[in-house]
């Protein structure tokens, strides 16, 4: 998702120099049918929104941000993106013959709300920022933290090629990002000291980021998604079945040898 909307991000950076005009993002799901979050210019929104958001929720919508506790998020914090329900017309009604996975799938996580799986915060404005799907969001102590959003920080980093991040089970702390890191050729600074300084300079140390590994390469999709499930089971010593649409399965074996290093996958079985 992240390399995606990286590139995303470059596509609106040039359209926005060649056209001289702002790109405006949005954001909806198959599901919705349409947008759930845009500039609505008709209706007075601002044509130059805040970096990076998706817009305001769009009439008919109600979003709100919420915790684990199904308590409403404060602005700017990270929590669960869901609709108060209705929904409006021209959403999906069912599932092909599954009413009650139906409900089961989007409405019992948080009841009187539509279950977007996607986290995000909601600024004190009303802007919706779409940051990961909610699998990849972290519990470090108590704090829920987005990996997309480390993964940006180190991305910036001139000496990163390329970059993943996951999360592992610590006993302390419940989980720790792990970063991933794919270096470019003939870099020879202190890399994993300067992505651990970034990332806390940052995002804080409340992320916790002190976990870095250098690979030769990530497990990707031939759409580009990166397998971090994989990555994750891998670190914490689960059996890996390697999917079909990988690109290269080959990079499991150095991610193996990398995490064990770390002291992680000491016990995982070779991927499959």
């Amino acid at each position: 998702m992240l390399f995606m909307l990286l590139m995303m991000m470059l596509l609106r950076l040039w359209a926005e120099k060649v056209f001289g005009v702002p790109v405006l993002d949005n954001w909806w799901q198959t599901e919705t049918g349409h947008a759930i979050a845009a500039t609505c210019l008709g209706l007075g929104h601002s044509s130059n929104p805040p970096k990076d958001v998706s817009g305001m929720a769009v009439p008919g919508w109600d979003m709100k941000i919420l915790k684990e506790d199904g308590s409403e998020s404060e602005p700017n914090e990270l929590g669960r993106i869901v609709a108060k329900l209705p929904m409006p017309p021209g959403c999906m009604s069912t599932l092909f013959k599954a009413d009650d996975r139906f409900v089961e799938t989007y409405f019992s996580s948080y009841p009187g709300y539509y279950d977007t799986m996607d986290a995000g915060i909601k600024d004190e404005h009303g802007y919706i920022k779409v940051m990961a799907r909610d699998d990849d969001v972290i519990n470090v102590a108590g704090h829920r933290l987005s990996t997309s959003a480390i993964e940006e920080v180190i991305l910036t980093h001139p000496g990163v090629a390329d970059a993943a991040v996951v999360g592992v089970s610590d006993k302390l702390k419940g989980q720790l990002p792990l970063g991933l890191v794919i270096p470019r050729p003939g870099y020879a600074e202190d890399l994993t000291k300067e992505l651990v300084q970034k990332v806390r300079s940052d995002l804080g140390a409340v992320a916790a980021f002190r976990l870095v590994v250098l690979v030769t390469g990530l497990p990707r999709t031939r759409s580009g998604k990166t397998a971090r499930k994989t990555i994750a089971d891998l670190a914490n010593g689960k059996q890996v079945k390697i999917p079909p649409t990988i690109e290269d399965p080959t990079v499991y074996k150095g991610i193996k040898e990398s995490l064990q290093k770390l002291g992680y996958a000491l016990d995982a079985p070779d991927p499959q």
